[in-house]
């Protein structure tokens, strides 16, 4: 075989290669939009209204406010249309590159944001998060996210692996749930009543907190992401409300550090004259919680009816 045949045999084989890859990665980006449910991306590239009231971001404990119907509920009780961009573990870093994308393409005329101290303390829920596949792999391909992911792993210490996984569609390709639709584990038990246990609520603190840092710079460190998001929903004339949602007294009494944390964000939230409102101890009652730490049916309900009916509404009205 002369050499420029060699090299025809080589080439075609790599095209061919490229093509199937392409291939399966058109179907895969498919998938992700027939089975596309909780991913922020995809609430955010599917989203019917170019203006929304409200925006809601932050981790797992602001998800169930758009469980079932009850996105439709807040909006029936209020007058005011929502989009949950909420997501299980995910830092003020994550949520700051949901903001950016969300922003590129709609606008808010104000953002309420859920605040939980385990999202400060540690990479596991910011840099890490922006790595993690699970995410990954139910993200639409846009080249405006593309280009934030590779603004973030030069300069806020992003995995350069992130990045190469969602350019070439690594983690989408290879889901062995892609024919599943996108849903968070909490839905399935949004309407089951909590059994109180102790060892429930170990584990879950050692799962939030798996490195027990005392470093204040850690905590400075993502009140300065914090603080970048504050500025940038500002900068798009939104205006920002910061709550923390309701725990079970027996769970907020086992969070490390929770004082310090509080201290530290209130003085952020004052310097820039943002409302900040802590229903951490709202409801000591276990029949609100669906698990050790988040409000269950019964719960978001009274949440609604008791504080985020009045506060949101009031708000609007200023």
């Amino acid at each position: 075989m002369t050499a420029p045949l060699r090299w025809r045999t080589v080439l075609s084989f790599i095209g061919v290669g490229m093509l199937i890859y392409a291939s399966l990665f058109a179907m895969s980006e498919a998938l992700v939009y027939r089975n596309g449910h909780a991913n922020p991306f995809f609430k955010t590239a599917t989203a019917d209204l170019q203006t929304y009231d409200w925006v809601i971001l932050g981790a797992s404990h602001a998800m169930p406010l758009d469980l079932r119907d009850t996105e439709q509920h807040i909006e029936a009780a209020t007058g005011l249309s929502f989009i949950n961009l909420a997501v299980q573990g995910a830092g003020p870093l994550y949520n700051r590159l949901v903001l950016e994308e969300f922003l590129e393409r709609h606008s808010a005329k104000a953002i309420l944001y859920a605040v939980d101290s385990f999202a400060f303390r540690s990479r596991l829920w910011n840099e890490d998060r922006l790595a993690d596949a699970k995410l990954l792999r139910r993200t639409p391909f846009d080249f405006s996210i593309a280009a934030r992911l590779a603004s973030y792993v030069a300069k806020e210490g992003a995995d350069w692996r992130a990045l190469l996984d969602y350019l070439t569609g690594f983690s989408k390709i290879n889901n062995r749930e892609r024919f599943a639709v996108d849903t968070w584990e909490g839905e399935v038990q949004f309407a089951r009543r909590y059994r109180p246990s102790a060892q429930a609520e170990d584990d879950r603190i050692a799962y939030l907190y798996p490195v027990r840092s005392d470093d204040p710079a850690v905590l400075e460190r993502y009140l300065d992401e914090f603080d970048e998001l504050l500025a940038l929903a500002e900068a798009h004339g939104a205006k920002v409300l910061v709550i923390k949602m309701p725990v079970p007294p027996r769970f907020y009494g086992k969070l490390p550090g929770e004082a310090e944390f509080d201290s530290r964000l209130e003085e952020r939230l004052e310097a820039r004259r943002i409302q900040f409102e802590d229903y951490s101890l709202m409801f000591e009652e276990s029949r609100f919680y669906f698990d050790s730490d988040h409000l269950g049916e019964a719960g978001i309900e009274a949440f609604l009816d008791r504080a985020l009916r009045p506060l949101l509404t009031e708000r609007d009205a200023q």
